[in-house]
Order: structure tokens, then sequence, then C-alpha cells
């Protein structure tokens, strides 16, 4: 019997097997054809659904088209993809608008502001923005309000109209009932990022600048909304700072919803806009499949690299969420070495990390600007590690809303001794060859001799950060500290104080990039890093390295403190890295 479970048993696995490498098969061949580009009807609508994360780049989804794989991957949609679609839109003669119906937008605030540029300069070609929610929070109104028309659901419906906020998790009490000892060395009043591991709130000079960097972004905000609706910069804030927008009737009164009405009679407001006779006559085009209406295809010798560095910097490889010191530093030698490459741009969006690691990558970058252009491009955050990168680039751009500086440094052990022996019962003894050989253990307390250490190496490392910016930044150090000791800035904030060149996206970083270059003219881009094949990717993705992904999906607003604990777990040596999220 036991032998025929196991016969049957090699016989299933051997057909699941047959019938999974058969559909694989067929993916990578499919993905080897030539496409047919989508054929457009005359008058039809972009119809905007930005329902899923905002990612720098386009992930391709090797299961698109398989049913029987559906789900299997979310993705999320290009930042650059989507500029480029909606940059053609403006001139496509088939496209007759475009119907924004986005409540909810998943994005920080500078990719928001990219494709809200986006679509106020659509305008420009004289066509038409429509947007329609049952409901908008605060990013999806702040998108929303470019359009030409809002709508919103004339019963139960919400506009989230309140103002930013930063909200920290701060672990000492769980510390204190578990009597874990961190340990923290921190170099900057204003660093801020020991700060959850040491207090229970924030320090005075932490919020201080919190508050100042919420002033300025809020205000970078309300500013466009005012624009965009023809209104008075101080009512649009009276309007948030006194959440005025209580019933649906409020929006349309304050002036930030054109008009109330159900989703129906949206559809017929947009027939007789387009010129048809009814809704039913309405054809849509989504964004996905509009983006297969047109080729992009560049054929130019000569190319701009475009290297999208998003996510914690991290030592070694890294992964899909991560820069790995070791894999972007290849990515930058390959791009300053080969010579079909004109000039280098780094998109930067991330809090930053290790000190080493991106001191490994400054230096790469620095070699790679003996050799070519290199300019930083910052879109969301750019702090600390992050803005550790873009001071070895030439040029610097930021948005105005882009989150930067933050140089500073940190490094945490923790002392476990008390909980593991009152706490667990677990106790532990140990021989060293010398005084210091059990340092970075953690089941003792620090000597005041060993907190110095580590203090003095932690005191150079901040140093050697402070120099190196501001020589890249034609400073002394003494003239650069008062923009560092951890403090942040807003884009803008950033340029008046020298720490940036100027405000621009990733598309004004690529122009100065082939100006520079001298190919203004004729140049493709080319992103690294390079993106898997289709075969490797259905690999990643049946061996489970979406995993993290998908827990935080399923914890849903708990996902924060999975985050919190996983920062935890990354917190090894000495920190170039900041903590700062700001929440619509």
């Amino acid at each position: 019997m036991k032998f025929l479970r196991n016969l049957l048993a090699t016989i299933v696995g051997l057909f699941v097997f047959t019938f999974i490498m058969f559909f694989l098969l067929i993916i990578i061949a499919s993905s080897g054809s030539e496409e047919k580009l989508v054929e457009l009807k005359e008058k039809t609508v972009l119809h905007l659904k930005l329902n899923k994360q905002i990612l720098e780049r386009e992930v391709e989804d090797p299961f698109e088209g398989l049913p029987i794989f559906a789900g299997m991957q979310e993705g999320g949609i290009g930042l650059m993809e989507l500029k480029d679609a909606l940059k053609h839109a403006a001139d496509d003669p088939k496209i007759a608008g475009i119907f924004l119906e986005t409540p909810v937008m998943m994005a920080g605030i500078s990719s928001i502001d990219e494709i809200r540029a986006s679509l106020d300069e659509f305008k420009k070609s004289g066509k038409f923005i429509y947007s329609y929610a049952e409901m908008y929070t605060e990013g999806a109104y702040y998108l929303a309000s470019v359009s030409d028309k809002v709508y919103m659901n004339p019963d139960f419906a919400m506009l989230e109209f309140n103002g930013l906020n930063i909200e920290t998790i701060h672990f000492k009490g769980l510390f204190d009932k578990l009597e874990i000892e961190p340990v923290t060395i921190s170099v900057g009043d204003y660093k801020g990022a020991d700060e959850p591991f040491v207090r229970k709130n924030m320090s005075e000079e932490v919020k201080g600048r919190f508050t100042g960097l919420l002033t300025r972004i809020h205000g970078n905000i309300l500013k466009n909304v005012a624009d965009s609706r023809s209104l008075a910069f101080d009512d649009v804030k009276n309007i948030s700072d006194s959440s005025l927008v209580n019933l649906e009737q409020d929006a349309v009164t304050y002036g930030l919803v054109d008009q109330l009405a159900y989703r129906d009679e949206v559809l017929d407001l947009l027939a007789e806009k387009v010129g048809v006779e009814s809704a039913k006559d309405l054809v849509f085009v989504g964004y996905e499949k509009y983006r297969k209406s047109f080729s992009t295809s560049n054929t130019s010798k000569n190319k701009i690299a475009v290297i999208m560095a998003t996510g914690t910097i991290v030592p070694g490889k890294g992964d899909n969420q991560s820069v790995g010191s070791v894999k972007f530093a290849k990515e930058i030698r390959t791009a300053a070495d080969e010579s079909s490459i004109k000039a280098i741009v780094i998109r930067i969006n991330t809090p930053g990390g290790g000190a080493l690691a991106s001191d490994v990558l400054w230096r790469e970058l620095k070699l790679a600007s003996e050799k070519k252009p290199v300019i930083a491009s910052m879109s969301d955050q750019a702090t600390s590690g992050g803005y550790y990168l873009a001071m070895a680039c030439d040029t610097i751009l930021a948005q105005k809303n882009t989150i930067t500086g933050s140089v500073g440094l940190f490094a945490m052990l923790f002392n476990l001794k008390d909980f593991l022996g009152n706490k667990l019962g677990i106790t532990t003894d140990h021989v060293s060859t010398g005084l210091f050989a059990d340092m970075y253990n953690m089941t003792e307390p620090l000597s005041e001799y060993e907190l110095n250490y580590l203090k003095k190496s932690t005191k150079h490392g901040y140093e050697s950060f402070v120099a190196k910016a501001a020589d890249g930044r034609g400073m002394t150090p003494a003239q650069f500290e008062p923009l560092a000791a951890g403090r942040l800035w807003s884009g803008d904030e950033a340029l008046e104080n020298g720490m940036v060149d100027a405000i621009g996206n990733l598309e004004d970083a690529i122009a100065i990039a082939a100006s520079v270059a001298g190919v203004a003219d004729d140049y493709r881009i080319r992103v690294y890093p390079v993106q898997k094949a289709p075969f490797d990717e259905i690999i990643e993705i049946l061996s489970g390295t979406s995993e993290e992904e998908a827990i935080a999906k399923r914890l849903g607003n708990l996902e924060p403190f999975l985050k919190s604990v996983k920062t935890l777990q990354e917190l090894k040596g000495v920190q170039a890295r900041s903590l700062v999220e700001v929440k619509f």
C-alpha cells in the first residue's frame, strides 16, 4: 500500500511539473514574439485607474495573458511608463480625453507631483480630464484636483483634506518591559533615527524640524490645489487646517469639487463632452492596454544610463526592494565603462541605510564622474545614505516636495543580558584573548571605554560624511555643518541652502545629462538594473521571494509595524539612515 501511495505521489508530481513546464515554455516562446500594436477607435477616452502602487519603473508581469496564473504577481504602475503614456496621449488623435477614477493613491508625494505635472501638461493639448470617485483620500484628491472637472458621489462619500502628518513608532516601552537595553550612538541633534529605540516620544529638536518640513511641503501642495481650482491660497489653507469638508456638499461649497453625481450621471456628462449620443457609446481604453497601442523604440547608438536606486541601502547584493552595494557598484561600473553610454543619471528614492554600503556606492559614482557626466535625480526621498549617493554627482536635481538631507550617522547595539537571564532563564559565560574581544556581543553592558570607542568611530564617520558633502557642494565643512546634524529638508529648501542645484524631475535630469554629454538630440534611455528574463522572474515568483509583499498586504494597517520590526533587523553597523515617512 505504501509503495502504491509513493508511486501515485510521484506520478502526480511529474504531471504537475510537466504541466508547469508546458506553460513556462509557452510564456518564454511568446515573450520572444513581436506583439501587434493595439488599434484604437476614434474618440477613445483614456481610463486611468491608478489602483496599484506607483513604482519608479514598471515590472513586466511574466504571467500576463494567462488566466491560470492570474494574481500570482500584483506588480505596480511604473512612473516612467505612465508619464510616457500621458505624453503620447496628448498628441494621439484617437484619444479624446482622460477619465481619472482613482480614489486612493499608493505613491509618495513627489511621485504624485510628477504624475500631476504630466496631467497638467496633457491639458495643454486642449483635451479634457474628468475625475470621479466615491471617495478621495488626501493624496488621491491632490492628484484629481488638476482635472478640469472633479465629481464625487452625492451620498456617503468622503473627501479627506486635512493635512499631512509624521508618526513615529517608539519601542522604548517594549524594551523596558522586556529588560532590553538599546545602546545608541548618534551624531547630530536632529538625526532622530535612534529616538524610537531610546525615547517614548520625539525630542524637541526633531519635532521642530519635522514641523518645519511638513509646513513647507504642505504649503507647496495647497498652492498647487489653489492654482488648479482657481481658489485663494489662504482659503484653501483654512479649509485644510480647520477640516471644513465634513459633508459631501461642503466639498462643493468650498470649491474643491465641481459637482456631486453618481457614476452613471458622470458618464452621461462625459458622453456629452466627447460628443457621442449616450454613455453606452463611450469607448474606454485602460492604461495597461493603451501602453500597447504605441511603440517607444529608439535605435540611437548613444545611451543615457538611468540607474534606479530604490529601497534601503544594504551591503552585498540586496534584493528587489533594496540597493545592494555589490550589485549597484557593478551596475555603476558597467555604465561608466561602456562606450555607448554617454552619461549616467542615478534616480534616488531611498531613506539610506548602511554607512559603509553608502560609501562604497559614493566612491563608484565619484569614479564614474571622472569618465562621463553623472546626474542625480531625487524622487520622493533621498535622505542620509540617499544624499550620500547624490553628493558624488556633478549635478543634483530634487523636486519641491522631495525629502532630503539627514546628514548624520548613528550606531546601535542591544544588551540582552537581563532579558535572557530574568525573562528566559538563559545565562552566558565566555573567555577571550583580550579585554575587548567581546565588545560586540549582546550579553554584557558596554564599558565606558567601549562606549567611547564606538562614539569615536561614529564621530569620525560623521566628519567624513560632512567633509565629502561639503566638498561636493563647494563648501568647507564648517559652512556645511549648519545644514547637517541630521536635519531634514524639502527639495525647495535644499535648493535655497545650496544642497541641490536645481528643481526638476527625472526627465529634466536626463535632458541635462544628454546636453552635457553632447547628445541632446540623439540618444535613448537604458534603465539599470536590467530586468530579469521572464523565465527567471517566474522561478523567483514560484520560489516565494514575494512573500514579504504578500504578508504586508494581509496585515493592512499593521504593515508599518512590520516595517519597523524589519528595520530593527537591518540596524547592523553604523547607519546613514532616516526613518521619516510623511503620510497623507
